[in-house]
């Protein structure tokens, strides 16, 4: 039975609340049983944050991440915050600017140049949580890309769905294009 539980985590004002959401709504579009949820570090702009999302084909009695999975973290505090509730087995996918890289080899690590690629590659720092997105696709297919697509464009202001479209093919293509460089191990 497929069970994934994600924790999207970075700084306040990252859009991982957002992403959560879609990630959540994309599970829904594949038919799979979602639970999300999300927390703020003490101050919503520039403390941790995180986005929670449990998928599964099956019935989720849990409402919160307690085997997380998958662990998205784009700042360094989030990283530190959260490794340690990542399970065995599960994937890590950091933003490259982190420079501490958990001591762990029981997990696999993926080192991704997300904030990046919003910022140089698109020039809209914003749109980094979709860039996630779409790297966090193409390492562990956790959504159907169709679904994720509609997700993102159902979900993102009105004006803007060209950029996240966008942002979405820049962080499939970072996967596809330089996986090999992204395993950190």
């Amino acid at each position: 039975m497929e069970h994934h539980e994600l924790r999207l985590s970075g700084s306040g004002g990252q859009g991982l609340i957002l992403a959560g959401i879609i990630l959540a709504e994309a599970a829904l579009y594949d038919g799979k049983n979602v639970v999300q949820s999300q927390s703020y570090g003490p101050e919503a702009r520039g403390g941790a944050s995180k986005a929670e999302v449990i998928i599964s084909e099956d019935d989720i009695n849990y409402p919160k991440v307690r085997d997380c999975n998958i662990l998205l973290a784009l700042t360094q505090v989030a990283c530190d915050k959260y490794i340690d509730g990542l399970n065995e087995g599960g994937a890590l996918i950091l933003d490259s600017s982190i420079k501490n890289v958990p001591e762990r080899d029981d997990i696999n690590i993926f080192r991704v140049p997300i904030l990046e690629t919003a910022k140089e590659k698109l020039n809209r720092p914003m749109v980094a949580n979709i860039v996630a997105l779409g790297t966090i696709y193409e390492l562990t297919k956790v959504v159907s890309k169709e679904s994720l697509e509609k997700a993102v464009l159902s979900r993102v202001p009105k004006g803007t769905e060209e950029l996240n479209k966008k942002a979405l093919e820049e962080g499939f293509n970072l996967i596809k294009t330089h996986k090999e460089e992204c395993y950190a191990k």
